[in-house]
């Protein structure tokens, strides 16, 4: 069912076609489901690969994920908790899981959500900047998940215990410092030198330039100088081999240390090494679980921005165009950016 009003999208119509934006039907939210005025969309990784690729959608498409904007309708069976019409949020528009289909993919003016991946706004917080937290926040998290890591984790300085960071300023790498952090694990991370400040402002007790031929050697001294155990291990940026010498040093085949690895690999990829066991980031898959995980996430989010120890990471760069930028935007991005996150304001 849809309303008999339209709004502006960026569409994918077929695999291998070039984008366009057209005028598409606004669609009427249903059972448990919200329809937000879109205002800001960061993009990610995720969006040029199913831009180029077709990864993971159905054409014709409708991509994004991390949108803010305003609440302007709500379907039925909504929980009474749900933030209402006229509320600034940011949520996790389900373009991924539903395939690419049309209503549910962030880049366009309006979208559908689902109230359990939606979180109120605080009124000192843009929309811009609010726009960068779902999908880090939310990969943060399943990182910790898919390596068996507790919600309630909560350790002291006596506990001795360190997390390394592989890719500390990357979006996803800031946000799983700054939770590692919040665990109380004194954090470990690699970034580029000119990121080195940035990295410890999130929480990172020591950074590391993985440039070096012998970052490895410098992280695993650093850490038996201090008497700390780098027992579990977050790899934002795709260096298996880096992260598996570090932490084979403080696993054993009885207890090996544990690491997340947000890169996709195949078999023939993945090292084998004695006293680590990695595993590839995924969220709940079961629809129920799936949704008290994000419920807690997002509970989390909204006390942790209340009360300062989280901050939306790498600062947001607005590329120009609103939904006609947005090609130059994930050329941007394929290319490489370092310690920004790319936005359109729509």
């Amino acid at each position: 069912m849809v309303t008999a009003m339209t709004h502006l999208a960026y569409y994918l119509p077929a695999a291998g076609a070039p984008a366009e934006l057209i005028q598409r039907a606004t669609p009427t939210p249903g059972p448990g489901e919200l329809l937000i005025e879109t205002k800001a969309v960061a993009l990610n990784p995720l969006d040029w690969y199913q831009r180029g690729w077709g990864f993971h959608i159905k054409h014709p498409a409708v991509i994004g994920s991390d949108v803010a904007g305003i609440v302007i309708a709500t379907g039925t069976d909504v929980p009474a908790g749900a933030p209402k019409v006229g509320a600034r949020v940011l949520a996790m528009a389900p373009s991924f899981y539903s395939f690419g289909k049309p209503d549910y993919g962030a880049l366009q003016e309006k979208v559908v959500v689902s109230s359990a991946d939606i979180m109120e706004l605080p009124d000192s917080m843009s929309f811009v900047d609010a726009a960068t937290f779902p999908m880090a926040i939310l990969t943060a998290w399943s990182g910790w998940y898919s390596i068996g890591l507790r919600r309630d984790t909560s350790y002291t300085a006596a506990d001795k215990k360190c997390m390394l960071v592989w890719g500390g300023a990357s979006s996803i790498g800031g946000m799983a410092v700054q939770t590692a952090k919040t665990m109380g694990y004194t954090v470990f991370a690699s970034a580029s030198p000119k990121n080195f400040d940035y990295v410890k402002s999130l929480g990172a007790a020591k950074v590391f330039d993985y440039h070096d031929t012998d970052v490895v050697e410098q992280i695993v001294r650093a850490a038996k100088e201090d008497g700390l155990s780098i027992s579990t291990g977050f790899d934002s940026a795709g260096d298996m081999k880096s992260c598996h010498a570090i932490l084979k040093e403080f696993g054993t085949e009885s207890e090996p240390a544990l690491l997340s690895e947000a890169r996709p690999f195949t078999p023939e990829q993945e090292p084998i090494t004695p006293g680590v066991m990695m595993k590839f980031i995924v969220p709940p898959e079961n629809d129920i679980e799936r949704a008290e995980f994000v419920a807690f996430i997002f509970a989390w989010l909204k006390q942790h921005i209340a009360d300062g120890s989280v901050v939306p990471s790498p600062p947001a760069r607005v590329v120009e165009g609103g939904l006609a930028g947005v090609d130059a935007a994930l050329d941007i991005l394929q290319k490489g950016v370092s310690c920004e996150k790319l936005v359109v304001e729509i």
